[in-house]
């Protein structure tokens, strides 16, 4: 409704007027004096002034010239309605600012008509304004809201989503799950494909969420690659870990990003108010536990969080902070296991195996600290300075024992793509003048799988370094003879896990067999690990397995622990920690 402010010291103009213009639906303020009309237009959202000239106290004039001075009410629009209808009244009137100068006695038509004039014209001239302010409002409110590359809601919007929603659960005694997801590895999307890739899967990821669990459940981007979801209205928990399970499944299918296909994972955790907690940063906080403990744990899954998480949280920030100084101040070693020759007995290569000596945790074994290590970043710079030692060692072992030991080398995924990778090998073969055919480089079948194109390209540029290459952990992944017949390979390592069991489980000792013989089609060798019995020892002599690595001749051990088995003699009749290892030298 429109509200015009009367400002007229005469009881009865006043009156005549209130009525006037509250007949034609006009909210009216009445003022019987200046002072007390500026203070009016000062409290209330005024559309128009009308105001007498002769007042006691402020004239009409100063109380014109008083609200010109404050930016709040200059813009309102002011009529002068007075007995004096000199033309230098009218002039001085105008001159002050006035929108128009009515004398009395006045028609009701005169000043009905002045009112409408002097409202279109403001209507007219303040509308853009409006209209520009509501846009800039809209526009902080989207830029202090929303994510502006996958136009999801912020960390800001959730927080304040959420303390509503814990409010009204409160009250309603509601169950609210809290999710927090997490794309696995997507660091290497960014640093291969770069950082305009990465944005296109980031608004992908965004759309399939949203189609996933619906527009009534607030979905928000944290950072990164992280996301949240509040799920409200929850019957029960099964009913939240199936919605998760469905989102993990979504979000594995392949992303079309410029004709071609980007295969990614996500990990998820789960806060639950209010049994984990009552406030919002609570149970961001908790949530986002849960999915750092499941993504440890094993890409793809979930977790709900436990109490038990804060522990190994605690535990985790003390080996990143030492980590972090780890390499610096030559806390890593390297422990190398012998690899057996099945046929000669003797010892022909080791494969260098990284150790963390921690001066007060003591010897931290890979499973404890390479997940964080690779999490971290710092995969490639430890990788590299393996590589560097293991070949430096491999080569004073040539000069000081006159034996060729083969030095096999683990590549993480990561330092496999590494763009620098060939020209690395290359300087550190040159650095440590080791014979490029004594070093073998291992990557694991699931690496070599993720882009057999691109997987091929790198192996066929080490090759001609004249270096061997070795697939680590095979079985375990989903190879193909199809697909190994095309790499330029050496020699496949049998993954424990199948060693193991293998003189008890059948099924087992079959794919020990195949993988055997395919390797034999293909002219490749075969090295079987974690061999620990005669018996599994005895199984792969009998099916032609060339190599063995593991307790039954020997752990890990130092570098002068090798050189020491080495000058006694490399032929492997016995251990002298199992005892023989053939029954006949």
């Amino acid at each position: 409704m429109t509200t015009i402010l009367v400002i007229e010291d005469d009881p009865t103009v006043q009156t005549l007027l209130q009525k006037l213009l509250k007949a034609e639906g006009f909210d009216v303020l009445s003022a019987s004096n200046g002072r007390e009309g500026i203070q009016l237009a000062q409290e209330q959202k005024l559309d128009l002034i009308i105001s007498d000239i002769m007042m006691p106290g402020y004239t009409g004039y100063e109380v014109l010239a008083h609200l010109h001075q404050d930016p709040d009410t200059a813009r309102i629009p002011f009529i002068f309605l007075s007995a004096r209808s000199d033309r230098q009244d009218y002039r001085q009137g105008m001159e002050l600012g006035a929108d128009d100068y009515l004398t009395k006695p006045f028609t009701r038509n005169e000043l009905l008509g002045a009112i409408a004039a002097r409202l279109t014209k403001q209507k007219a001239i303040t509308q853009p304004y409006l209209d520009e302010m509501k846009r800039a409002v809209d526009s902080l409110n989207q830029m202090a809201y929303c994510d502006p590359l996958t136009g999801l809601s912020n960390r800001i919007f959730l927080h304040q989503h959420l303390h509503k929603t814990l409010l009204h659960a409160k009250r309603s005694q509601q169950i609210i799950a809290v999710l927090c997801i997490n794309l696995d590895q997507f660091k290497v999307i960014n640093d291969d494909l770069g950082y305009s890739v990465g944005d296109l899967v980031l608004q992908q990821v965004a759309e399939r969420l949203k189609q996933t669990v619906g527009t009534p459940n607030p979905i928000a981007r944290l950072n990164g690659d992280e996301f949240s979801i509040i799920l409200s209205h929850v019957r029960t928990k099964e009913e939240v870990t199936e919605t998760v399970q469905v989102l993990l499944q979504r979000l594995t299918e392949p992303y079309q990003i410029n004709e071609q296909y980007i295969h990614i994972q996500a990990s998820a955790g789960i806060a639950f108010y209010p049994t984990h907690g009552q406030m919002p940063d609570q149970l961001l906080h908790q949530a986002d536990m849960a999915m750092r403990y499941a993504k440890r744990r094993l890409n793809n899954k979930y977790q709900i969080y436990s109490p038990e998480m804060d522990l190994i949280a605690t535990e985790r920030r003390v080996l990143e902070n030492n980590l972090k100084i780890a390499l610096d101040r030559g806390q890593f070693q390297l422990y190398y296991q012998p690899q057996i020759n099945l046929i000669t007995g003797r010892i022909f290569g080791v494969e260098a195996l990284l150790r963390w000596d921690h001066p007060e945790l003591g010897m931290v074994y890979p499973s404890k600290f390479i997940p964080i290590v690779e999490e971290m970043g710092l995969i490639v710079p430890i990788g590299e300075w393996v590589l560097q030692t293991a070949c430096r060692q491999a080569q004073a072992w040539r000069e000081s024992c006159r034996i060729p030991i083969r030095m096999s080398v683990n590549l993480s995924t990561r330092q496999f793509r590494q763009q620098h990778l060939i020209q690395f090998v290359q300087n550190v073969l040159m650095e440590t003048k080791l014979e490029p055919e004594l070093l073998v480089l291992e990557v694991t079948e699931s690496s070599v799988m993720e882009d057999v194109q691109t997987t091929a390209a790198i192996l066929h540029q080490l090759k001609q370094t004249g270096v061997q290459v070795s697939v680590d952990d095979f079985g375990t992944g989903y190879s193909s003879l199809n697909y190994l017949k095309h790499l330029p390979l050496d020699t496949l390592k049998i993954d424990q896990s199948f060693v193991r069991d293998l003189t008890a489980d059948a099924n087992d000792a079959a794919i020990i067999k195949a993988i055997i013989g395919m390797a034999h089609s293909l002219q490749l060798k075969v090295i079987a690990e974690g061999v620990e019995t005669q018996e599994q020892l005895s199984f792969l002599r009998q099916n032609g397995c060339y190599g063995m690595q593991g307790y039954l001749f020997s752990p890990p051990i130092s570098a002068e622990e090798f050189e020491q088995l080495l000058t006694t003699g490399d032929r492997c009749r016995g251990d002298h920690r199992k005892g023989r290892l053939f029954a006949n030298g």
